[in-house]
């Protein structure tokens, strides 16, 4: 007999104002669920979570929840009171709140792979990358049955990204997803969902991971054309019979013209659906310059605030060359960008350019869009009906549309633009400007899976330097020639795809795992040295067990009581009942912890 569902819905519509987002969407959410939500931008993954979460409210439709589901809903945003500590919000709301953390195995395991530096600092003091690190350690705590996430990889360094996809891989709980990064989705989820208008029924669902879900979209699509191009033979037949006018307006004769009718109908919806996945026209305009070498650094070394974050860094950029950056949040990778833009000086050593060289430069804040112009402003940057691309005019209409942007939004401030939107803003923008050396930093946030395709077929065909900066492991195995990573304390060092670097980070944790548990064996035997048991911890450890046994039969007895129909229709006794029950159980708790320290001074 199949589970039943966490959470489902049937028939949801969604629009605002005349868009429509998705009609007659009907989906079941399961126990052990591990759902990928995917789609172009504006296909309503976010909106849909909302609903789900019941933060938003469809146009029409019904959901239903299990009874007393854990529903916990990340946003994209992380927005925390500036005035409470990592540990207020880390514990608020916690299951296991009436115990200290550091009391409970599995808080502690968690906490220390966070590796805040001090859990009583500000949140206000956290980057972008902590404060996600945070929401969703939060979320986790909460011990939910359904765990919906907006973007969970957003803000994230590559470890916080491999930290977190550990974590989902041995989930207990059920969790539904939306995310860009193919990477991810192919090492999380059991089954893809992706909402877009060219399926006949909004979506299309594949149990399986990333990689399953491409290869049943190529299926459906090539079905798809082949159902179009079959009907469209079909419906030439019809239209040629029908011209030829039948003699006579017999039943079989009437028949064969509302079946060319419906042909017409259904040829035109396949049209429709096979249209609807449009992509960004991208393609990056190039000096094509014939010097050898664009960009060299020799010795070039950087500090920030007093931290080193290179040192004695030697580059050469030559075109057709792609170069990606790793390392955490912090680590120099933006900084190190801007040094090569001539944004920031280094502390030592040169930078030598190639005469004439152009740089052009995606910053990962935005900070390069005036949110207060209109999107045909903005699209303009020299005012004007028309743009100059690659030596030609472009009227402004036939630009935006490139960018899948409407001509009704050309009037709209930036401001009320997606972030997918003004992203695609950037990169048009981009492509205005003749370049020998393209620094992207964070080029795909945002950015849905279809325009990331096209993004990385058109910098594959850039014949300048490219140096990157992305969390999408997926386009920096594909792009790169070459990896460097920015190690902190001034180290770097150089990988030659992603799963170099990912057997390096791997025996980087197994040596200092190595190095702490020597460590710590070190200590327990000087412990075992310098603090022998007295003649009293002695006595406490060989009671030890008769006094646990003891303190569990107390708590046995608690829970007997509470079962007891009398004491649950009493809701004073039952409340004073679940406040000894909660004292007995940390009281075992602490003596289990206290025979293991004894024991092991005695061992």
């Amino acid at each position: 007999m199949p589970a039943a569902s966490l959470i489902s819905c049937q028939k949801l519509n969604k629009s605002f104002g005349t868009h429509l987002l998705f009609s007659d969407l009907s989906l079941g959410f399961f126990p052990g669920e591990r759902l990928g939500l995917i789609g172009p931008n504006g296909s309503g993954k976010s909106t849909l979570l909302k609903i789900l979460a019941g933060t938003e409210n469809p146009s029409s439709g019904r959901l239903s929840q299990k009874r007393n589901i854990r529903l916990m809903y990340l946003a994209q945003s992380d927005v925390f009171d500036s005035e409470k500590t990592v540990a207020d919000i880390l514990f608020e709301g916690c299951v296991d709140d009436e115990l200290h953390w550091s009391a409970n195995r599995e808080i502690r395991t968690l906490v220390e792979e966070m590796a805040f530096e001090d859990l009583n600092q500000s949140v206000s003091s956290l980057s972008g990358g902590w404060k996600k690190r945070l929401s969703i350690a939060r979320a986790l705590l909460q011990k939910p049955d359904l765990l919906l996430m907006d973007e969970p990889t957003n803000h994230l360094d590559l470890d916080g990204i491999l930290w977190l996809e550990a974590h989902l891989q041995s989930a207990d709980f059920a969790f539904v997803l939306v995310s860009h990064d193919r990477f991810f989705l192919e090492h999380t989820t059991n089954r893809i969902v992706e909402l877009n208008r060219q399926y006949p029924e909004g979506y299309l669902r594949v149990e399986g991971n990333y990689s399953r879900f491409l290869e049943s979209r190529d299926d459906f699509l090539n079905a798809q054309r082949q159902r179009e191009q079959a009907l469209s033979s079909q419906v030439r037949r019809e239209v040629a019979w029908l011209q030829r006018g039948p003699k006579a307006r017999t039943t079989k004769a009437q028949y064969r013209v509302d079946q060319a009718e419906k042909l017409q109908k259904e040829l035109s919806a396949v049209k429709i659906r096979n249209n609807q996945n449009q992509h960004a026209a991208l393609g990056f305009d190039a000096t094509h310059r014939k010097t050898k070498v664009l960009l060299e650094t020799e010795g070039v070394c950087l500090s920030l605030g007093g931290k080193s974050l290179f040192k004695d860094l030697n580059l050469t950029l030559s075109p057709g060359f792609c170069m990606g950056l790793l390392g955490q949040n912090g680590s120099g990778k933006s900084s190190l960008i801007h040094l090569l833009n001539g944004g920031i000086s280094p502390d030592s050593g040169t930078l030598i350019k190639a005469d004439g060289l152009k740089v052009v430069t995606f910053g990962q804040q935005r900070e390069q869009l005036d949110q207060n112009q209109t999107l045909k402003e903005a699209l303009s940057p020299e005012g004007g009906d028309q743009v100059v691309y690659q030596g030609s005019a472009v009227h402004i209409v036939s630009w935006a549309k490139r960018f899948l942007f409407t001509h009704q939004q050309l009037e709209l401030p930036v401001s009320r633009l997606s972030g997918g939107e003004q992203a695609r803003l950037l990169i048009a923008n981009l492509m205005l400007k003749p370049a020998d050396l393209l620094l992207l930093d964070e080029p795909t946030n945002d950015l849905d899976i279809p325009t990331l395709e096209v993004l990385e077929a058109r910098l594959e065909e850039f014949p300048g330097a490219i140096v990157l900066i992305t969390h999408d492991r997926f386009l920096l195995d594909r792009l790169s020639d070459v990896l460097l990573s920015l190690e902190g304390d001034g180290k770097t060092a150089f990988y030659a795809d992603i799963h170099q670097w990912q057997q390096a980070q791997q025996s980087k944790t197994s040596e200092e795992a190595a190095s702490k548990q020597a460590s710590k064996l070190k200590m327990k035997k000087i412990d075992k040295q310098t603090h022998k048991l007295t003649h009293k911890e002695r006595k406490e450890l060989n009671r030890m067990e008769d006094t646990i046994e003891k303190a569990n039969m107390q708590v046995d007895d608690i829970k007997a009581q509470i079962q007891e129909p009398a004491i649950q229709s009493n809701a004073e006794r039952l409340l004073a009942l679940s406040s000894q029950l909660q004292a007995a159980e940390a009281k075992v708790e602490k003596l289990y912890q206290r025979w293991e320290e004894l024991d092991g001074r005695d061992s």
